[in-house]
């Protein structure tokens, strides 16, 4: 199993986040400033696996050890955007179908070629998604009040048993993937955003 320092990369995103605001016009509590965490504690195996059943899946593995570092991850950028708690992850398809409607109905051809589809980085193109592959999305986030979230892929499954990771946006149009949430969020951490 792949090992992943999601407390140092977490903490790394927290001392950015709180170096560039003070408690004056945000939510930051003293504790926040003195601990220099922004998440949340962390989710009990239980928990997890509550939410696995719940959904009929098994999460993937750097989803599953962010979950059991920090149970979701409060709004803590300029976005209206946090990461869900195992109680509310769910399917992209039961809160949102009317937007994957929309999105399906202006399609002119669903296929994209391999070619097109699996390439990661600065050469992606983010027009070249699967749409299809909406109507499967585990979604992981809140919208970030600009028609932005954070989708885990079913379909896309890497041979250590990663998910795609999408950030899915009307305004992109379309989808920046990564090859698991966890290098979605160290682009997050990068950024010192949750907008890509």
């Amino acid at each position: 199993m792949t090992n992943f320092n999601w407390k140092s990369l977490l903490k790394e995103f927290s001392n950015k986040l709180i170096e560039e605001r003070d408690e004056e016009d945000w939510d930051l509590t003293p504790e926040m400033m003195k601990s220099g965490w922004l998440g949340y504690p962390a989710a009990s195996e239980a928990e997890i696996v509550e939410a696995e059943t719940r959904l009929n899946t098994r999460f993937p593995a750097s989803y599953r050890a962010f979950l059991a570092v920090s149970n979701g991850w409060r709004n803590s950028d300029w976005t209206e955007m946090h990461l869900y708690s195992t109680t509310e992850i769910d399917w992209f398809t039961s809160r949102n179908q009317q937007w994957i409607d929309a999105w399906l109905s202006n399609a002119d051809d669903l296929t994209v070629s391999d070619e097109k589809y699996f390439v990661y980085g600065a050469d992606q193109n983010y027009v070249h998604l699967r749409r299809e592959y909406l109507s499967t999305a585990l979604e992981v986030s809140s919208d970030s009040g600009d028609g932005d979230v954070f989708l885990l892929i079913p379909e896309v499954v890497s041979e250590t048993g990663e998910w795609e990771a999408w950030h899915f946006g009307n305004k992109l149009p379309g989808a920046n993937r990564y090859r698991s949430f966890y290098e979605l969020m160290e682009k997050v951490v990068n950024q010192g955003s949750f907008i890509l």
